[in-house]
């Protein structure tokens, strides 16, 4: 077959032999995606139903890459495979089988701004404080309880779990949890947690449906199976159960999400649950150069915890991998970003070739500036997602409220926007009318002459209509006829439009793109359920790791490492290589979580194809004191004869114990520096910054402003005006970003450069 022609051995042995439990270690850049895309071509094409193949992944976009290689390989029959995240399948068997647990097939799922609205509720309800009760720290909470499928009763029955809140001083998160979990379940909703602890629940009370899944999904496949938790795990172990069709696939030296719930033991004891399992590990990596695999080679084997593999590539020895230092971490920004100029200048590579990786979101804003000081284009990623803007969240949560108008968040987002009098006095009324009756807040509002006095009646009853008129239109129209006919019913259309600032724009045409979206999904021929209620659900279900294809845009990729997972550019730089923060000081007090953070930075390495640099700093702001920082302890950890040391020259003020020559030492000499102990430091751990090398003994002409000066309002501004500053004087904007109030300008100042300056505080005066 020639889809098998192109497999290396290894690769092949793991295609062809689909019968009984096996295990796909995949090294990185070992070609994981296409053994499991042809796995399943192949069990298709020996005759396997395509309906009995279930394949879970962590990612939408995953799936959708796996779906698209199979279906050049099979063609149409690929559209019959259960494919998907964990979350999307699932939730689709729950619509099927809800009633089974007491919910609606039409439930709400919450995405995780939802439930933590629910959960601040809860806590000014129970007049708890809320620094104490920190509403992330009781989402965290209850998310880690449901992902041990630790049921709200379980929880609360829990001696060694009662004593650790007591001990914690949070004696009532027990109580939050049963509050939510009833308030939850009277809304008809789900949160992305109960999408897996509910079908948990409905496989263990419900023999009958375990049955007919484990006969439907004759053959399970798991993508990153180091990344599933003890839920995923139990769900995936029951449905495998009758015939033990189960391949796993993943890469134990890649396991880095440890903090959301994931267990490594499952892919390390995979055999104890499978005693007649086959492993086959993929070995060769096709992405790196030799050095790089070497240099990721050496520091994961410092790892006790692990598989033994060799991974290998028969790629170019290739660059050795740069060690700078910097002295302060806005230096270590500096030299990034002129080694990316100099390195697209001389080997004429695009930005979208680099990528700059860190450990924490926080470090971003040095490499920012060292990046726009020089002009190079650049791209966070892990931003605010396009369905978390406001506007976005408010126009669903009509969309929402029109499928179940019993979603208690949807119903206090939107029942005052557009503002129609019913502000936040109201909502209390009603969720405390609701609560006395042990009824829902659609009820109230439905019914406010009986549950509520006052003038607020017709305006309550206004907005129960108005909803109602959405239901009954949802019926006639497709998803695009719906979705426009509530946003312009609603008000929301009407209310941006008239706001006339950047923002109110960005808020219009941002609406205008969800309906664009909605009209291309009701177009769609490869699905049978087009409506807007399956629209919704596969936004919700969207994750973090969905992003949009950005290759269209030179930049430079800027993210954390955790971001940078399954991604691979030409060049990679790593940066704040420090210990405390590289590993991070949290990971410090256990060997689990210190070989997690290595492994972390296994998987930084791995990203870069052709040329990997390594920083760290020997000096950086914390908590807005400059502190000493030591080079990371993985540092050391990788053999001399890979690295290539930079030492940036110091400037001439600085002591002589600390100053550098300018040339390299020898990499023994300075990797002498960093595994001998410290002498004990006899003073405080902040010291001044070290002073920078002058660069004019002259001080700059002041501005004298223009006459009359005055400033003009921040939206105003555009890209290329013209622009005064009272001080700094004439100069160009080069660039915007951000929305009103905060919008930031990068100006061009004749004589001094470019300068950010936030725009409502700036006082700029716009000449031309």
């Amino acid at each position: 077959m020639d889809y098998l022609a192109g497999l290396n051995p290894q690769q092949r042995a793991a295609v062809e032999n689909t019968q009984g439990p096996a295990m796909i270690v995949a090294g990185a850049g070992s070609g994981k995606t296409r053994v499991i895309t042809y796995r399943v071509a192949h069990l298709i094409e020996k005759g396997v139903d395509a309906f009995n193949i279930l394949v879970l992944t962590f990612t939408n976009k995953a799936s959708k890459d796996m779906r698209e290689r199979i279906s050049k390989v099979v063609g149409t029959e690929a559209k019959n495979l259960w494919m998907g995240t964990f979350h999307s399948v699932f939730a689709k068997i729950l619509r099927v089988e809800a009633e089974k647990i007491g919910y609606p097939s039409n439930f709400t799922i919450y995405d995780t701004d939802d439930s933590k609205s629910l959960i601040r509720s809860i806590l000014r309800e129970m007049q708890l404080d809320d620094k104490l009760y920190n509403a992330n720290f009781v989402y965290n909470r209850i998310s880690s309880a449901k992902n041990n499928l630790v049921s709200h009763v379980e929880y609360m029955k829990s001696a060694e779990i009662q004593a650790e809140d007591i001990s914690n001083k949070r004696p009532l998160i027990g109580s939050i949890y049963e509050t939510y979990t009833k308030r939850c379940f009277k809304a008809g909703a789900m949160d992305f947690d109960d999408l897996l602890f509910k079908t948990n629940v409905l496989l263990k009370d419900h023999p009958d449906v375990l049955n007919k899944y484990q006969q439907k999904f004759k053959y399970l496949m798991v993508d990153e199976y180091q990344d599933t938790n003890f839920s995923q795990y139990t769900i995936v172990k029951k449905l495998a159960a009758a015939y033990q069709n189960i391949c796993v696939v993943g890469d134990d030296a890649q396991s880095i999400y440890g903090f959301r719930g994931a267990n490594i033991q499952n892919i390390l004891n995979f055999e104890k649950d499978y005693p007649d399992l086959k492993v086959y590990k993929l070995e060769q990596n096709y992405r790196s150069t030799q050095n790089i695999v070497d240099v990721a080679n050496s520091i994961i084997a410092n790892n006790k915890n692990q598989l033994e593999k060799n991974v290998f590539s028969e790629n170019e020895s290739g660059d050795k991998i740069k060690v700078s230092r910097a002295f302060t971490d806005n230096e270590e920004g500096k030299i990034v970003a002129e080694s990316i100029v100099q390195e697209r200048t001389s080997k004429g590579l695009n930005y979208s070739d680099f990528a700059i990786l860190y450990r924490t979101n926080a470090q971003s804003r040095a490499m920012e500036e060292g990046l726009r000081k020089l002009n190079i284009p650049y791209k966070i990623f892990g931003g605010l997602s396009f369905y978390q803007r406001k506007e976005i969240k408010d126009l669903i949560a009509y969309f929402r409220l029109t499928f179940n108008p019993s979603d208690e968040e949807a119903i206090k987002r939107v029942i005052n926007y557009p503002k129609r009098g019913l502000g936040d006095t109201t909502v209390d009324k009603i969720i405390v009318a609701a609560d006395q009756h042990n009824i829902t807040m659609w009820q109230v509002v439905c019914e406010p002459q009986t549950y509520i006095a006052g003038r607020i009646a017709n305006q309550l009853n206004d907005f129960s209509m108005l909803i109602k008129s959405f239901q009954a239109e949802s019926k006639k129209l497709d998803a695009y006829e719906t979705a426009l006919y509530i946003a312009q019913h609603s008000g929301i259309l009407k209310e941006l439009h008239t706001d006339d600032s950047i923002e109110g724009r960005s808020r219009y045409e941002n609406i205008q793109e969800l309906l664009n979206g909605i009209k291309e999904f009701a177009e769609r021929e490869d699905i049978e359920d087009r409506s807007l209620a399956i629209f919704m659900q596969d936004i919700a279900l969207l994750t973090n790791d969905d992003r949009q294809d950005d290759k269209e845009r030179d930049t430079v990729s800027m993210m954390t490492i955790h971001s940078a997972k399954g991604l691979e550019f030409k060049n990679v730089f790593v940066v704040g290589l420090e210990e405390n923060l590289f590993p991070s000081q949290m990971s410090l007090n256990s060997r689990t979580d210190l070989e997690e953070e290595r492994r972390l930075f296994y998987v930084a390495i791995t990203r870069a194809e052709k040329k990997l640099t390594l920083t760290y700093a020997t000096s950086r702001y914390r908590w807005g004191t400059l502190t000493n920082c030591e080079p990371s302890r993985f540092i050391s950890e990788i053999s001399a004869r890979f690295l290539e040391l930079e030492v940036i020259k110091a400037p001439k003020t600085t002591s002589s114990s600390d100053s550098f020559d300018g040339e390299r030492r020898s990499w023994s000499q300075q990797r002498d520096s960093f595994s001998k102990p410290k002498p004990a430091s006899t003073g405080s751990a902040t010291q001044t910054a070290p002073p920078r090398p002058k660069t004019s003994t002259m001080l700059p002409t002041a501005h004298i402003p223009t006459p009359g000066f005055a400033p003009d309002a921040a939206s105003a501004f555009q890209n290329g005006m013209e622009v005064e500053h009272e001080k700094f004087g004439f100069g160009k904007i080069i660039n915007l970003e951000g929305t009103l109030p905060d919008v930031k300008a990068t100006v061009f100042f004749q004589g001094l450069g470019n300068k950010q300056l936030l725009l409502k505080f700036a006082k700029l005066r716009i000449v031309k």
